[in-house]
């Protein structure tokens, strides 16, 4: 079995019909038909219980435990990503990381607590996190004298090091990226992959001498974005620049990819890539010596893209049966289901495990599902649901 696939779907589809925005009654009991056809096994009991187009919400909400992304935890908004989908979110770094290399981005990883100091340092910057601010406050029973913030982004945990390392244009560009995890509390409606309270990522820090050279890489980076989506998840995506409502808090503006569904006339934000401008480094002071030995602030990008990417693609691709993805990032391309009967066992074992090392010699991700304790229409539900 071979797990492709395309279609589309996204999340105010989902925050809609959380809400109570469904469709009416008498097309309900069709498509609940439909999904029971399709998904629901009586024996199984891997099925859906909902069609895609009757509850997103249930539906997406189904598909990623019963698909086996994510287990939910008890802590709200954060979840567990399961192997299967920590797999998909390897895919998507292993690409992205490759190509940031080769445009000289080196990783690094910095502390995840930011003091209250280095976080206010940018007025608009801290105003625009404030409502999603984690803070520690207490370490074992004593009150911290300076309460320190969980990140929910690293520029300012981040900049004052730049500072000290860009003294001469002879250090630009500098060009930093870190895989991490970051915490924004503010969250009404969590929901796994899409928006949760804690969430892996990665993100980039950049510094260049000039606006040119900032805004090329800010494009640079968005368009890698954009092939996160189309070359390996198979979703379209639009590139264009955010209102000054919607940019990133203390940046000069805001570029973006965005998803559309055309079932809904709706999109989501993909990624985004950002020229900070002069803004940062004026304040935590990146300055260097240009050629006539002058001073100038550097301007400033920065950029990241989360396990959202998982979540757009689950609802774009996914369907009655589960999960479907795109094989790029499908951890296992092919399963082999061996039907034992009389005195075939160890022939059909031996024949299954010949051809998924077959398949892996050229390039397939594959495996044998022999399992004896489950029987063969019970890995086939569990199989199109993953």
């Amino acid at each position: 079995m071979i797990l492709v696939g395309s279609a589309r779907s996204y999340l105010h589809a989902f925050l809609s019909q959380a809400k109570g925005d469904k469709p009416s009654q008498a097309p309900k009991k069709k498509q609940n038909k439909d999904a029971k056809k399709e998904g629901a096994s009586k024996e199984s009991k891997l099925g859906l219980s909902v069609a895609k187009t009757e509850d997103f919400g249930l539906w997406y909400s189904e598909v990623v435990t019963r698909g086996e992304m994510i287990e939910y935890y008890d802590v709200s908004g954060c979840y567990i990503l399961r192997p299967w989908a920590y797999a998909v979110w390897e895919f998507i770094k292993d690409f992205f990381d490759a190509e940031i290399k080769k445009r000289g981005c080196e990783n690094a990883y910095f502390p995840c607590f930011v003091s209250e100091k280095a976080l206010t340092t940018e007025k608009d910057h801290v105003e625009g996190f404030a409502p999603e601010g984690a803070w520690v406050t207490r370490a074992g029973k004593s009150e911290l004298e300076n309460p320190i913030a969980v990140r929910p982004t690293s520029e300012t945990i981040m900049y004052p090091c730049f500072s000290k390392w860009v003294k001469s244009h002879r250090d630009l560009p500098l060009k930093i990226n870190q895989w991490c995890n970051v915490v924004r509390w503010e969250c009404k409606h969590p929901t796994p992959f899409i928006r949760s309270r804690e969430f892996l990522w990665q993100e980039g820090h950049t510094a260049y001498a000039t606006k040119e050279e900032a805004d090329e890489e800010a494009l640079a980076y968005l368009e890698l974005y954009k092939q996160v989506y189309e070359d390996l998840l198979c979703v379209p995506v639009m590139k264009g620049i955010k209102s000054e409502k919607e940019k990133f808090a203390g940046a000069f503006y805001t570029t973006t990819v965005e998803a559309f569904v055309p079932g809904t006339g709706r999109g989501i934000q993909g990624g985004t890539s950002h020229c900070l401008g002069t803004n940062f480094s004026k304040m935590f002071e990146i300055q260097y010596e240009d050629v006539k030995g002058e001073k100038q602030f550097a301007w400033q990008n920065s950029f990241g893209l989360t396990p959202r990417t998982i979540g757009v693609m689950i609802m774009n691709h996914g369907d009655n049966k589960g999960l479907v993805l795109p094989p790029r990032v499908a951890p296992v391309q092919v399963v082999i289901v061996p039907i034992f009967f009389r005195d075939s066992r160890d022939a059909l074992i031996a024949k299954a495990e010949e051809m998924v090392e077959k398949m892996k010699a050229v390039g397939i991700r594959a495996k044998a599902d022999l399992r004896e304790n489950y029987n063969p229409g019970w890995k086939y539900n569990h199989w199109e649901l993953k």
